[in-house]
């Protein structure tokens, strides 16, 4: 009984002592807990509290009704997209574009990253760094105006250009066949710089006694590209394309809003302005919440489904 007692005096004063060590360790980085304080309450206010919403995917809304809903309707409005056939093509479009996006614009910040890295001049480097990371500040608005503006038919510089060479103006803006070119090279211009800077900071951690053993056995440039930092910055790249699958069916709204016209639409409306028109337009806010349910249910397999491929062919996941 007195050595059972004694343990238990013994382990109550050893947890009063850690609790005063992590109250400690607390009051004394409370400043660095107060900046991770704030990320906290921006992402359960912005981002968890609106999860409540997602109730009205199953429930009839009405204005001036309770914000959850009035009446329980099931899965009524699940059903009135997956048998509306023009869902599914906004679908299929949003698909594409996201696609397309993901193999045109995801090699190209590691490519810039890899060149960046065998610049030796300093200057000459931070230059290119600041003229590639400045379009990532621009705002969508004007980064679609100034589009508007290099693309006109009778004024932009593209096609005064081709007009010098006897070839006619072309509607960039107003033609099917250019919608999904303009809309993918524009969005590599923007983000291409900034989406380098990860990679830059991975390659950092590249170890240098890697390159001289690559030198010593006779392996150029290229091969220690290659063999060296390739591989060194890998687990970066896999997880960076899980994220990126992961949002494969959430094209950015603002910029296929500005962009799209009454003749593109057949390919260049995407779930986000479907429900954009349907929701914010139509007021059909129930409709609109299972579809955004729906397409968050969707991203939620894409980036499972991907991770666990990735943690099977490589030693590289997000869990």
């Amino acid at each position: 009984m007195v050595n059972a007692k004694g343990k238990t005096e013994s382990s109550a004063i050893s947890k009063k002592k850690r609790r005063e060590q992590v109250w400690k360790r607390i009051m004394r980085d409370r400043v660095l807990y107060f900046i991770l304080l704030i990320p906290i309450i921006y992402l359960v206010i912005f981002k968890y509290v609106p999860m409540a919403g997602n109730i009205l995917a199953f429930r009839k809304f009405k204005v001036g009704g309770s914000m959850f809903g009035i009446k329980w309707e099931g899965f009524k409005y699940f059903q009135l997209f997956i048998t509306d056939t023009y869902f599914w093509q906004v679908f299929i479009n949003t698909l594409i574009l996201s696609v397309l996006n993901l193999i045109f614009g995801f090699p190209i910040p590691i490519i810039l990253a890899l060149l960046l890295n065998e610049v030796k001049n300093k200057t000459g480097k931070r230059v290119v760094q600041t003229i590639t990371y400045l379009p990532k500040f621009l705002s969508t608005v004007v980064v679609v105006s100034m589009l508007q503006t290099l693309l006109s038919p009778s004024t932009g510089a593209i096609n005064m250009f081709l007009n010098k060479f006897g070839i006619d103006s072309i509607y960039f803006l107003n033609e099917i066949s250019w919608f999904r070119p303009v809309y993918i090279i524009s969005d590599i211009w923007q983000f291409m710089g900034w989406n380098s800077i990860l990679y830059l900071t991975a390659l950092t951690n590249v170890d240098p006694q890697l390159y001289e053993a690559a030198a010593i056995d006779g392996a150029g440039r290229w091969k220690q590209t290659l063999y060296v930092t390739i591989p060194g910055i890998l687990p970066t790249i896999v997880i960076t394309l899980i994220l990126s699958t992961g949002s494969v069916l959430s094209v950015g709204f603002e910029k296929v809003l500005l962009l799209y016209t009454a003749n593109t639409m057949e390919i260049a409306d995407v779930i986000s302005t479907y429900t954009y028109r349907m929701g914010i337009v139509n007021s059909q806010y129930s409709y609109t919440t299972a579809v955004g349910l729906f397409q968050g249910i969707i991203n939620l397999i894409i980036i499972t489904v991907v991770n666990q491929i990735s943690r099977k062919t490589s030693e590289t996941s997000l869990w």
